[in-house]
């Protein structure tokens, strides 16, 4: 579906920020995108998402191609007719608008009336608590009720490839169950996931193959259920540590031992 090759990125011509990144995403699976802040995980959406220009960023070297074909000539707009979606961090809804509203902005460049009244239904069924509000201006909704009409949003698009980025961000616990759910529900649809997120153990539970980034390059990937089981993800990533698994915040691991393999 998605195949990012020796990807080198620069902002304002001087800042490398992505190093001869590479990561796939297969047909009908979920990828889980992970790294600590200032990692390169949101230049690496920007560089698949087309919106590097906004940015003042550019690729300097390497591809990104979607079903084999490369896609680095089209503009972000070209890219979601394509079949790419992305869902940004902070759900970045128009809060002055309804929900309805909302949702007819993310099939705008879907010209077939009948699909969209089609995608229309299917966030309908999907979401039940927007059925319910579709009149409501957004900026009224709760934190949980905007992620999913973010999610929606990206679904009205008829995606092939769905990115998310930080879905489960200030989200409470049962609220993050809920958009894990709708991941895997989306995903049961034939829809391919890109998944970026800080709530590694969430993320990993879901994914198929799971990618660590550290300094703008892969350092360590995966089977998901493998990089669950590494002890240094464990440690690093989901705040595990000692025999008996006790938690740990990031800050009280002092002692991250790379292993060798992380620092080819």
């Amino acid at each position: 579906m998605l195949e990012v090759a020796n990807l080198e990125v620069v902002y304002n011509e001087v800042i490398l920020v992505l190093r001869g990144l590479s990561i796939e995403v297969p047909d009908d699976k979920i990828v889980a995108l992970l790294g600590a802040n200032g990692a390169g995980k949101t230049t690496t959406l920007r560089a698949v998402g087309g919106l590097l220009d906004v940015h003042e960023g550019k690729v300097t070297k390497g591809t990104v191609r979607l079903n084999g074909e490369s896609i680095d000539d089209l503009d972000a707009s070209a890219r979601v007719r394509a079949g790419i979606t992305q869902v940004m961090e902070g759900r970045r809804i128009f809060s002055d608008l309804t929900v309805d509203e909302n949702l007819a902005a993310g099939a705008y460049t879907n010209a077939d009336k009948a699909s969209v009244a089609e995608a229309h239904e299917r966030v309908m069924t999907m979401f039940p608590a927007l059925a319910g509000r579709r009149k409501s201006v957004a900026g009224y909704l709760s934190g949980g009720e905007q992620q999913m009409l973010a999610i929606g949003r990206g679904l009205m698009a008829n995606p092939r490839l769905l990115i998310l980025d930080e879905p489960s961000l200030g989200l409470a616990p049962k609220l993050v169950q809920q958009i894990r759910d709708i991941i895997v529900d989306i995903n049961g649809q034939g829809v391919s996931v890109l998944l970026i997120e800080q709530n590694a153990a969430m993320a990993l539970s879901i994914a198929d193959h799971g990618y660590i980034m550290e300094t703008g390059k892969i350092v360590m990937d995966g089977p998901a259920e493998k990089l669950l089981r590494d002890e240094d993800v464990q440690e690093f990533y989901l705040g595990l540590h000692g025999e008996g698994g006790e938690r740990k915040s990031f800050r009280d691991v002092k002692h991250y031992k790379r292993r060798k393999r992380w620092l080819s």
